[in-house]
C-alpha cells in the first residue's frame, strides 16, 4: 500500500476561472494531475483515494487538481473527455 508524506498536498477543487493558475501555471513546476469527477459517478469515487494515495507517495513532485465536470463542464469539453472518470496529465 501506498502511504501518504508529511510534503503531501490536500487535492484542489478547480473551476473554469481558476484553471490556468491551479493547473498550467502549476503544471510548469510539477506535474499536475486533473480528476475530472460528477457526484453521481460510483466509479469516480472508487478511483479518487487511490490517485491521492499515488499523489501523495510522490512528496510534493505532483499535485491533484479535481473538477467537478457537473458543476463546470467547459474545461472538460474543451479537452474531449467524453466520459468519466477522466485524469490527465499536465
Amino acid at each position: 500500500m501506498v502511504e501518504a508524506t508529511a510534503t503531501s498536498e490536500k487535492p484542489i477543487e478547480t473551476t473554469a476561472a481558476r484553471f490556468r493558475g491551479d493547473v498550467l501555471e502549476a503544471s510548469l513546476q510539477k506535474l499536475v494531475l486533473v480528476d475530472f469527477w460528477a457526484p453521481w459517478c460510483g466509479p469516480c469515487k472508487q478511483l479518487a483515494p487511490v490517485i491521492e494515495r499515488l499523489v501523495a507517495a510522490t512528496g510534493g513532485k505532483a499535485r491533484l487538481v479535481k473538477m467537478n465536470i457537473e458543476d463546470d463542464p467547459s474545461i472538460a469539453d474543451q479537452l474531449g473527455v467524453k466520459s468519466i472518470p477522466a485524469v490527465v496529465a499536465f
